[in-house]
């Protein structure tokens, strides 16, 4: 991982944009714990997610960050072997409850992937896939609306507008990952989720991306898994710490950087270990 030197991790946390702190608990983890098989690989993690604020999962390479991300929306169901115990509620509504509709939960928490993967479609076609099969669109004026007002909020229309049936694929990287963000945010979730979204973005790209994550969180809940430190400083409002499988602790940003309560945090930050 890369260094970060205090000097550096005090201009990313004081280039943050601030604003005044929403304490509306959006989802919740209780207890939760994976299993792979017989392996454990998450251990009784307890950890809020604030409405309207970005929250970053941070921690070396199998800590847990990303199983633990892939619990809020259920993608751990796709893995045979795996088992989910504890708790995770969305407004206060049980993720895992046998009732619960996954296809409607992934609608509502939607995921951006660490390397860019648009669908073998034009960019319209990305953009609307979502809206089409949850039946969000009945007209198709109302379809380009939700597709010009997805590409917007992803800061790629003006980008695309002209050659919005040409395919996805043929985008930069950068671009087509504002693309996956726009296919996410077109079938309106309330919480995005993303898994190390500026990891194959150059710093360019990178740059426009975490813009983006600050312009979106208006209007979204954001859980980001970043193994870098200075984006995590620079996006987030809290952070959380993962050290082999455990939550080793969680809160505000600034904080966490600058006053951590755990010395692995402390080291880990500071490019000791990880």
């Amino acid at each position: 991982m890369n260094i970060m030197t205090e000097k550096a991790l005090e201009s990313a946390v004081s280039d943050k944009m601030s604003g005044t702190p929403n304490e509306i608990i959006k989802m919740r983890g209780n207890k939760v714990g994976v299993f792979y098989g017989e392996k454990q690989a998450l251990f009784d993690v307890d950890l809020d997610v604030r409405e309207n604020q970005v929250t970053a999962l941070i921690g070396p390479s199998g800590c847990g960050k990303s199983t633990f991300l892939r619990c809020l929306n259920r993608m751990n169901d796709t893995i045979d072997s795996a088992r989910v115990t504890g708790k995770i509620t969305l407004d206060n509504e049980d993720i895992y409850d046998k009732n619960i509709d996954v296809v409607e939960l992934r609608a509502r928490v939607g995921m951006v992937f660490q390397k860019p993967n648009p669908f073998p479609k034009s960019i319209y076609e990305n953009v609307a896939y979502g809206p089409r099969i949850h039946g969000l669109a009945k007209k198709k004026s109302d379809m380009d609306h939700v597709v010009e007002t997805s590409l917007k909020k992803a800061g790629l229309f003006n980008e695309v507008k002209d050659r919005l049936l040409e395919p996805g694929t043929g985008l930069s990287g950068g671009q087509q990952q504002r693309l996956c963000i726009a296919r996410a945010i077109a079938v309106s979730p309330e919480v995005i989720l993303m898994d190390e979204p500026c990891s194959a973005l150059d710093p360019i790209a990178t740059a426009r991306v975490e813009e983006l994550i600050d312009e979106l969180r208006q209007n979204y809940t954001i859980v980001i898994v970043t193994h870098s430190m200075q984006q995590a400083a620079r996006v987030s409002q809290r952070t959380a710490m993962f050290h082999l499988g455990y939550l080793v602790e969680e809160g505000a940003t600034d904080k966490m950087f600058t006053n951590p309560d755990d010395k692995r945090t402390q080291d880990y930050i500071t490019g000791r270990f990880g």
